[in-house]
């Protein structure tokens, strides 16, 4: 188990079975996570809440994952510096680079076992692993 301390991850992705997935390794390890639909309901929740991290999806409806990183980085700080990490079922290059140019910190390609999820949760929010 890590040792999150409290660390608050918000993961935007219109599949459920996915939320789930992460949702289960998350709080498993110690997270506390909030979900969101797409990227107008992650601006919302952001909001009206601090979080330590957000895990993105690109391809969403009614806001994608690219829109949203970059009117995350267009806020003002504190959220405008929260950690970014996108994960996608596209692996292409420019799509990383896509991610990227829009404000995400990391990349991975679906699927992702949840104890590399984890990993990197840890890591990209400063919990001691």
């Amino acid at each position: 188990m890590v040792e999150s301390a409290s660390k608050r991850v918000l993961v935007v992705d219109d599949a459920s079975l996915v939320r789930r997935y992460y949702r289960d390794a998350l709080e498993r390890a110690g997270f506390e996570m909030a979900e969101a639909l797409n990227g107008v309901e992650a601006l919302e929740k952001m909001a009206l809440d601090t979080f330590d991290l957000v895990i993105v999806d690109v391809n969403m409806p009614q806001m994608d994952g690219f829109t949203f990183l970059k009117a995350l980085r267009r806020q003002t700080p504190p959220t405008s510096s929260i950690p970014a990490l996108v994960i996608s079922s596209e692996a292409g290059p420019q799509d990383i680079e896509a991610a990227r140019s829009a404000g995400a910190n990391f990349y991975l390609v679906k699927p992702v076992s949840q104890e590399l999820l984890v990993q990197h949760v840890a890591i990209m929010c400063g919990a001691p692993a």
